[in-house]
């Protein structure tokens, strides 16, 4: 979730740039009056835009389930805003807890890690700052990398590797992580880093040889791909008819997952036997796509790197 702010907010001194901001708001945005949901508050660009184009009687409810996040939404005092902290997967259940089950205009979801995620070495998310080496979107729930490292064997670390983090060398990085804790266990970012880099036999022109691997962890650990498939569902059904729903996502894992999401629903049941006669409104289609996917610009990667990945794609719920 990387995101670009007009009127960028801190958490410290780490800054958070929404991506696909205004772009994201437009397509999700349909009636000034309707209830939204932002399913990944983050810093709250893009839900201080949506509240921006809402009228008196709109409406917006985020979600975010990372402490820090919640923090940073006191800053918004707008009576038409409630903060909720849970995860995404719960958005079924946040709907009926404000009574806006089925009644939704639009949900977005800005899948992945922020960038104050990311920049703040304590949580140990990145390989560029020394930290402890933890990983977790809520720190108070689940196990860190740490505890995984310190425990998991060579074939499920390998797994996790290559599974989550599309890391080809993860059998390779698995052993070496392996053969390092039987002298050391594993505590803080770089550490681990340093091992994965001496250990990858080749190394991507223009990115750390431990990018995949801390991707896969990080992913493994919060959930992520399960968390989206759970949201993704959710929101079909929280959305009302003709409700939008936009997703953002960062990596191919996230991407594949919200086009296949998007295509199934946009052709229905099509697993028929061959023969049975059916009316085309039998067929169940629940979706209708918003355009392709979306990327920044050229300016907007420019001025922000972490943008350049980003793919966005929209639906709407059929009535």
């Amino acid at each position: 979730m990387p995101s670009s702010d007009a009127d960028p907010v801190t958490s410290s001194q780490f800054q958070h740039t929404s991506v696909l901001l205004d772009g994201a708001v437009d397509v999700l945005v349909h009636q000034p009056e309707g209830i939204y949901l932002d399913g990944t508050f983050g810093r709250g660009g893009h839900s201080r835009v949506i509240l921006s184009r809402l009228n008196d009687s709109g409406r917006l409810i985020a979600m975010d389930r990372d402490p820090q996040a919640v923090a940073a939404a006191a800053d918004i005092t707008d009576s038409r805003f409630a903060m909720v902290q849970r995860d995404f997967a719960c958005l079924v259940d946040v709907a009926r807890e404000q009574n806006v089950y089925g009644k939704l205009a639009g949900i977005l979801l800005d899948v992945g890690v922020s960038s104050p995620q990311l920049d703040d070495p304590e949580r140990g998310f990145s390989f560029m700052r020394n930290g402890p080496l933890d990983m977790r979107m809520d720190p108070a729930h689940g196990e860190s990398a740490a505890e995984f490292l310190a425990y998991a064997s060579e074939t499920d670390i390998a797994h996790v590797f290559k599974t989550y983090g599309e890391e080809r060398f993860g059998k390779r990085l698995a052993r070496a992580v392996v053969n390092r804790r039987r002298e050391q266990p594993f505590t803080h970012t770089v550490d681990l880093a340093e091992v994965l880099k001496t250990a990858h036999p080749a190394w991507e022109k223009g990115r750390h040889p431990a990018t995949k691997a801390f991707q896969g962890l990080r992913i493994y650990l919060n959930g992520e791909l399960e968390q989206l498939d759970a949201a993704l569902d959710a929101a079909l059904e929280a959305l009302a008819p003709g409700g939008h729903l936009v997703v953002i996502s960062f990596h191919s894992l996230e991407d594949r997952r919200v086009k296949r999401f998007i295509r199934h629903h946009v052709r229905g049941d099509t697993h028929l036997p061959r023969g049975v006669p059916i009316r085309d409104d039998q067929l169940n289609r629940r979706l209708e796509a918003l355009g392709k996917g979306q990327r920044p610009s050229q300016e907007e990667v420019a001025e922000n790197p972490r943008a350049r990945s980003a793919v966005m794609r929209a639906a709407r719920k059929r009535a």
